[in-house]
């Protein structure tokens, strides 16, 4: 058994479950770990989406009770139907644009350099928001309250925020969040609803990847296989702390602390492949 691989695959599992509901971009840790442990091929990438999966199911124990509400109600409930409605016409602008662009986008964007450019850009748009939002310029909707109050235009406002993601180093779940919190959503409420919207959209990739390695028997046999096992158990297990925690967190606090984080990270980033510190992949 290779050890080392299974070392790799504990480490990216526990940073997948911790940063992918914070707005600090887990594709974009995922890859710089990723190339610092040198399993940054197509198995690596591969093994980045497919442990996803395990923080998604992380959300959905976590608001199990409503998934249940919804899935026993959608036949004789307008509340449940519209909800499951939002989710989809959410999800549909980043599934299609990811659809086309997907393979350029891989192939141009996923690397540490346009990864820390990322994320400092996104680190000035969140102070942008929350400067909007602490002087009232986000014009906030005081009739949404909760995840069933957003209407299906709210829905696709969020849903074309989500497109940012799509370069690595934004963040699904920052653009989400931020961008419903400029769209007037409240900070809680735009929060929850990005818990939610990335069970589709994140499942869909999951589901997509799955594919593609079922097709290849030699790249999830012996090893890899116990290190997908191993990397989707830690994603699930930190992820669900992370829900938890954030769910406290955003009653009380703002976003800008994960802006710092995000600007030092992304500098730090830059620093040492200009000195040339690490050798980060191109």
């Amino acid at each position: 058994m290779e050890l080392i691989l299974l070392a790799k695959a504990l480490i990216l599992g526990v940073v997948e479950g911790l940063t992918e509901f914070l707005p600090i971009s887990s594709t974009g840790h995922l890859i710089l770990v990723g190339d610092l442990l040198d399993f940054n091929d197509e198995r690596g990438k591969a093994f980045e989406v497919i442990i996803q999966f395990g923080a998604i199911l992380a959300v959905c124990w976590e608001f199990r009770a409503k998934f249940w509400s919804v899935l026993g109600s959608i036949r004789t409930s307008a509340l449940s139907r519209r909800f499951v409605l939002n989710l989809l016409i959410a999800s549909a602008p980043a599934m299609a644009l990811a659809f086309v662009f997907g393979k350029h986008i891989k192939a141009v964007l996923f690397a540490p350099i346009p990864v820390a450019t990322a994320f400092i850009v996104g680190a000035l748009i969140i102070f942008w928001a929350e400067r909007r939002q602490a002087s009232g310029q986000a014009n906030q909707k005081s009739y949404i309250q909760s995840v069933d109050d957003l209407t299906s235009l709210d829905a696709l406002k969020v849903g074309l925020a989500q497109c940012a993601a799509l370069i690595p180093g934004t963040s699904r779940s920052g653009a989400t969040i931020i961008g419903g919190m400029l769209f007037g959503l409240p900070r809680t409420v735009a929060t929850e609803f990005s818990f939610f919207l990335a069970i589709p959209v994140i499942g869909a990739a999951t589901l997509y990847e799955s594919l593609k390695l079922w097709k290849s028997p030699v790249a999830i046999s012996g090893d890899f296989g116990i290190a997908i096992a191993i990397g989707f158990v830690a994603a699930f297990i930190s992820a669900f702390i992370c829900v938890r925690w954030l769910l406290h967190y955003v009653a009380h606090h703002n976003f800008k602390p994960f802006a710092w984080y995000r600007i030092a990270f992304g500098l730090v980033i830059l620093f040492t492949s200009y000195t040339g510190l690490i050798a980060w992949s191109h």
